[in-house]
């Protein structure tokens, strides 16, 4: 039911007011105001002798004010006071009415009066226009003050639903604005932080070390940028799951951050490289022990699902400005350190100096350049013979690739082969070196030259593809070449990655009569399970274990092993890297079967090479059928020449 406050200092105004106004216990307040409406057009609902309101009364302006305050007070406001223009001795009507627009503004006023000495216009300019006010003569008729009752009441119920939606839209249009600042916020911390460490990302550490170079050059101090390689989480991530590996970074990251100060900045590059940014380094000397403190928290065990997992960390230094003085060179320098510090293996930490520009720039030419050294047939294969240790007769060798770089002359396998691998390269090469060292065979032995059995290298990555075997036998049909003249070589690591496979793709070439060797036996791991299931031919022993052979009694006796857990398996035994007669003798006397070296040759162009084997003796070069140098494959029955 609307409320209505009758301030007026006449009592019998107010039984006038309650009479017009005020309904019956019984009649229902909806219903009543209902009536008033309809009282407007003139129409009465039956059953509904007069509308009512909650109607208040007070004698002075003061004691309506104080009423209109404690109702706002209650939360249940007047809509419409009837106001006297004149109740002496206390507040006239104006007053009254602006003491009440201060305490409520939304309060609809009827000012009632029976003297016609006021200048409305005055009124008006004083309480100002508004559509708040209505002026009603004395003496009244019911009607009018039910009118106006009805339709102010009305008014101030709209006016207020209206605020009320205007002020739900302006409270949701600020959630909408908090939510999206919120949303942008979290876009911007997305887009400048690593999303599994939380820690400053590639384009936030730039942005900080471009500052740091300002700052820098503006006070005259150092500052130092390292970077850090956890090194083991590919190994993680294979083994034990990327959840794993992402406990590793954020283990990572917090032992990095409790390291250095609030001030300094430790970062996630990419894959498991972190940077860390120490402003106002005094000198490489302090560095470096931060360095040291960083490597000691890293190489401490980290548990993950309940294994103890250990990092293999090291980190690169570059110090500004005496490494550099633009950001990018600085970070360059810092890579380059890191490169040297992991080639002295972890837990290294190397500062920066001249002569470590070999970093990626190089690597991206180098590798630019290997994608185009095929087509323009800058690859050449070596060729160094195998030697029979009794007879010195050469029947096999070893085809070598070398690169011959327009510019950097000639580049070591060393070099270029682990590039091509990374960059998927390796398939075409190892194509390539199938099926010239084929052709090259072939056309020895059309040449009039005795027979030779040429052996080829298969990298890990060729050995796991799946067309090994269809591109050995394409290479010896191009080359119409005898499959028994082919050996190929793979180093124990490879076989063993996945040794059922193994055993299937080499069945498959030792079906073809392709010989097989373990290259750089004894540097990896074998299961002897494994090796005695293998269709192999011949174990080459590794040069480390030869080059003090006579020097040292444990390679002695590794290499006794090796000769006698060959033999005992029925395979050959070849040497590598024999360079003295001291060496060769101690092999002759362990019964090893053939040996490879600078003692005979060093690996030769295709030219050089067939003049050596020219020159040999016939009896040297003959193609023996015999027995003895005859390899028995596992697989085969029949007998291959060594």
């Amino acid at each position: 039911m609307p409320k209505i406050l009758v301030v007026d200092d006449n009592p019998a105004i107010h039984t006038d007011f309650r009479k017009v106004l005020c309904v019956p216990p019984d009649v229902d307040a909806q219903a009543a105001l209902s009536a008033a409406q309809a009282l407007l057009l003139g129409e009465l609902p039956a059953g509904v002798g007069r509308p009512a309101f909650d109607v208040d009364f007070a004698g002075q302006g003061r004691e309506g004010l104080a009423m209109v305050q404690r109702a706002d007070a209650e939360g249940s406001p007047y809509s419409l006071a009837f106001v006297d223009m004149r109740m002496p001795p206390g507040w006239d009507g104006l007053e009254t009415i602006e003491h009440l627009w201060a305490a409520d503004p939304y309060l609809q006023i009827v000012i009632c009066s029976a003297h016609s000495d006021y200048d409305w216009l005055e009124v008006m300019r004083r309480i100002g226009h508004t559509d708040q006010l209505l002026v009603l003569r004395k003496p009244f008729e019911p009607i009018e003050v039910l009118q106006c009752a009805a339709a102010l009441c009305r008014k101030w119920e709209n006016e207020r639903l209206m605020r009320s939606r205007v002020a739900d839209l302006e409270r949701s249009a600020a959630a909408s604005a908090a939510g999206l600042e919120a949303a942008n916020c979290q876009l911007r911390h997305q887009a400048t932080h690593d999303g599994i460490t939380g820690l400053p990302n590639r384009v936030l550490l730039d942005d900080r070390l471009e500052q740091a170079v300002v700052r820098a050059d503006r006070a005259g101090q150092a500052f130092a940028l390292m970077l850090c390689d956890l090194g083991r989480l590919k190994l993680i991530n294979e083994s034990l799951g990327h959840r794993a590996g992402d406990q590793l970074l954020q283990a990572a990251a917090q032992r990095l951050c409790s390291v250095v100060r609030p001030v300094d900045t430790v970062a996630r590059i990419n894959g498991d490289k972190f940077a860390l940014l120490i402003g106002a380094a005094v000198n490489p000397a302090d560095v470096e022990t931060v360095a040291r403190r960083a490597i000691d928290a890293l190489i401490a065990p980290i548990e993950i699902a309940g294994i103890s997992v250990h990092t293999a960390p090291n980190i690169g230094i570059a110090i500004h400005p005496q490494d550099g003085g633009a950001q990018d060179t600085l970070f360059a320098r810092a890579d380059a350190a890191l490169y040297s510090a992991k080639q002295r293996g972890q837990g290294a930490v190397q500062c920066y100096a001249p002569g470590m520009n070999i970093g990626d720039p190089d690597k991206v030419r180098l590798e630019s350049d290997l994608h185009r050294a095929l087509a323009l047939q800058q690859f050449q294969l070596y060729y160094q013979p195998k030697v029979d240790t009794l007879t010195g007769a050469v029947h096999s060798a070893e085809a070598l690739i070398r690169w011959h770089h327009p510019e950097r002359g000639l580049v070591s396998p060393a070099e270029f082969i682990p590039l091509a691998e990374e960059c998927g390269l390796i398939d075409a090469i190892g194509r390539w070196v199938a099926a010239e060292a084929c052709r090259q065979t072939r056309a020895w032995q059309t040449s009039g030259m005795p027979a030779l059995r040429i052996a080829i290298n298969l990298s890990a990555a060729q050995f796991r593809a799946g067309d090994l075997v269809e591109t050995m036998r394409h290479a010896l049909n191009s080359a119409t070449l005898s499959a028994r003249f082919l050996e190929v070589e793979l180093t124990e690591s490879a076989l063993m990655s996945d040794p059922e496979k193994s055993i299937g793709v080499l069945e498959q070439l030792s079906e073809m009569g392709i010989l097989i060797s373990v290259d750089d036996f004894g540097t990896g791991y074998s299961s002897m399970s494994y090796l005695r299931r293998l269709p192999l031919d011949k174990l080459k022993i590794d040069r480390s274990f030869i080059n003090e052979i006579t020097a040292r009694a444990d390679d002695a006796s590794i290499v006794t092993a090796i000769v006698s857990l060959a033999h005992s398996l029925r395979l050959k035994v070849v040497a590598e890297g024999v360079e003295t007669a001291a060496q060769l003798e101690f092999l002759k006397g362990l019964g090893c079967d053939q040996y490879q070296g600078y003692l005979f040759s060093r690996p030769l162009p295709p030219a050089d090479f067939e003049r050596l084997m020219r020159g040999e003796q016939a009896r040297r070069m003959a193609f023996m059928e015999d027995e003895a140098l005859r390899t028995q494959s596992k697989l085969t029955a029949r007998s291959r020449p060594v």
